[in-house]
This record gives C-alpha cells, sequence and structure tokens, in this order.
C-alpha cells in the first residue's frame, strides 16, 4: 500500500505523479466497493476537516465533498464567497495560512485558477482543485472511473473518447486525462473555440504518444468512439456571450441522429448541469447509452478515494 507522507496537492492531473493517479483510482473503486457491500466506510478521516471554498455555486462538488467526509468520518466546512472574498477582502495567502492552522486540507472552487496555485503555494495543507475557469480534474478523474467501470476492468487504454463542443476547462482536463491513460482524445470545435495551442505542445512533450485529433465537424471524430462527451457552451460567468454563442455551437448539439454516427456501444456523458435542448438532447441524456447520472454519482467516490489518500495516507 502506497503511504504518501508529505503534502500532496491536487491542482492539476498533468502535475500529478501516474501512480499517484492510479493510486487515487484504486482507493476509490476499494471504498466505493465497501460502502456497497457494508452500507458505511471505515471512519479513517475521523477527526479531519476539509475547508470548501465556494466562488461559484455547485450541485455535485459540496456534496460529494462534504458527504465523502462525512462518510470517513470527518468533517467539511462550506465557505461561502462573501464569507472570505479571495483575493479580495483578504489575500489569497493569508487565507491559506489561516485555513492551514485550523484545517486539514482545503478544497477551492473558483474562477481564477491563479488563486489555486496561490492557495497551494502558502498553504502548509493539501489543497485541491473543486474547478478553476483553466481546469476541473476532479470531474475528469471521476469520468475515467465511470468508463472503466461500464467497459470493465483495466479497459481504458485504447477507448477513444469524442468531444463536442467547447473547448474549455472540462476538455483540457480530459486531454490531459486521455493522454496520462492511455485513451485516444478527439475533440470537434467551432473555430475560436479550440485547445490551445501551448496545452497541445505541452501534453505531446509529457506524452508524445498521445493519440489525438482535431476537427471542425462532429460527424468526424465518431466513427470510433467508445465514450461521447459533451458540456455546456455557456459557463458561469459567460452568460453575456449566449447570445453569440448559441447560433455558433448549434451544429454541435449531441442529438440521436449524430448519435447514430457512433459505433452502437458508445456511451455518452455529460458533466452537469446540462440544458436539455441545448448541447444535448432528452432522447439522448435520458436514453440507453447515457451513463451521465452514474457519471454525476461516481464524483463522490472519486473525491472520497482522493480525500483518503490526501488525508488518511491510504
Amino acid at each position: 500500500m502506497v503511504k504518501i507522507m508529505a503534502k500532496l496537492d491536487f491542482i492539476s492531473i498533468a502535475d500529478t505523479p501516474q501512480q499517484t493517479l492510479v493510486h487515487i483510482l484504486d482507493v476509490s473503486k476499494r471504498l466505493k466497493k465497501q460502502l456497497q457491500s457494508s452500507g458505511r466506510n471505515d471512519p479513517i478521516a475521523a477527526g479531519k476537516v476539509l475547508a470548501c471554498i465556494f466562488e461559484k455555486p455547485s450541485l455535485r462538488t459540496r456534496v460529494s465533498f462534504e458527504t465523502a467526509m462525512y462518510h470517513m468520518g470527518g468533517n467539511a466546512l462550506y465557505i461561502a464567497p462573501s464569507e472570505i472574498g479571495l483575493g479580495t477582502r483578504e489575500s489569497v495567502p493569508d487565507v491559506a495560512r489561516v485555513l492551514s492552522g485550523m484545517t486539514d486540507a482545503i478544497m477551492a472552487r473558483v474562477f481564477q485558477h491563479d488563486k489555486l496555485q496561490g492557495l497551494a503555494q502558502f498553504a502548509s495543507v493539501p489543497v485541491i482543485n473543486g474547478l478553476s475557469d483553466y481546469s476541473h480534474p476532479c470531474q475528469a478523474m471521476a469520468d475515467l472511473l465511470t468508463i472503466e467501470e461500464h467497459f470493465g476492468p483495466g479497459s481504458l487504454h485504447g477507448k477513444t473518447l469524442a468531444y463536442i463542443g467547447d473547448g474549455n476547462n472540462m476538455a483540457r482536463s480530459l486531454m490531459v486525462a486521455c493522454a496520462r491513460f492511455q485513451i485516444k482524445f478527439r475533440i470537434a470545435t467551432p473555430p475560436g473555440f479550440e485547445l490551445e495551442t501551448a496545452l497541445l505542445d505541452r501534453m505531446m512533450r509529457q506524452s508524445p504518444d498521445l493519440d489525438f485529433a482535431t476537427s471542425r465537424e462532429p460527424r468526424d471524430i465518431l466513427q470510433d468512439a467508445d465514450v461521447i462527451y459533451t458540456d455546456t457552451w455557456i459557463s458561469m460567468g459567460q452568460e453575456t456571450e449566449k447570445a453569440q454563442r448559441l447560433p455558433v455551437f448549434a451544429p454541435y448539439q449531441i442529438n440521436a441522429n449524430l448519435l447514430k454516427l457512433a459505433p452502437s456501444h458508445a456511451i455518452v456523458m455529460h458533466c452537469l448541469p446540462a440544458y436539455r435542448g441545448v448541447e444535448i438532447t432528452d432522447e439522448v441524456i435520458d436514453g440507453p447509452q447515457s451513463v451521465v447520472f452514474q457519471q454525476a454519482e461516481n464524483r463522490l467516490h472519486f473525491q472520497k478515494g482522493l480525500l483518503a489518500v490526501l488525508l488518511a495516507g491510504q
């Protein structure tokens, strides 16, 4: 069993050692199986407190982290935006130092990614990226858990994930996760919404065997897809762009006609919240190929594995 003694942050998949990523997934699977078989988890986080900083509203992130801590015998503190004013009322370094003296780990769901980096720099306890404008690593890792559950143990290697829509924080994290686990990554985006060249160059340096392809046409990336993935076209903070974005993204909707272009075994994923009838139709998200709600549940199980490693040395 791996024992991690030093402070370990989880800010991005790219900066986390591969053996640690694999280990966290293994612990997540074990704790999920334990909960399902016995109805409880061992109190491995007893006496531990997780500080949860939220600049953005949340359903899955808040409930999964709070429930994970509760299941493992610990506690989670919800800290609303007005209570800190991260970077305004109180500086990021001050918040990091104060929380380090009172809690055992910090999870932050923020707008600017550099706030997470600042928290990690000045905190003496582990810092977790609950979401930023740049990446969403907890979601991407929970998605790998879901894909492997669906296709079977050891099935990630060689699978093909087709992402359709905005080259946003979710697309970035999925591409990095695919690179680290040798999953073929395909992406179709409108012009002007592609993944940035700097990220692609970095991934190719880190993972020279990355099987990557991009297209303007969703139909071009579906032929061999095992996983079809989409996300909202209008993330929090982009509401003023809605009128401009919707016509541009309309051809990228995941609907029944598009789904017919993929293999019949392909599964459909969406990290939620979904705008039904916009980026995905009811027929697809509620259909037999959708694993969206299994995917949402696995946020709890991945979060639990992550916290068990960071807080309890599992």
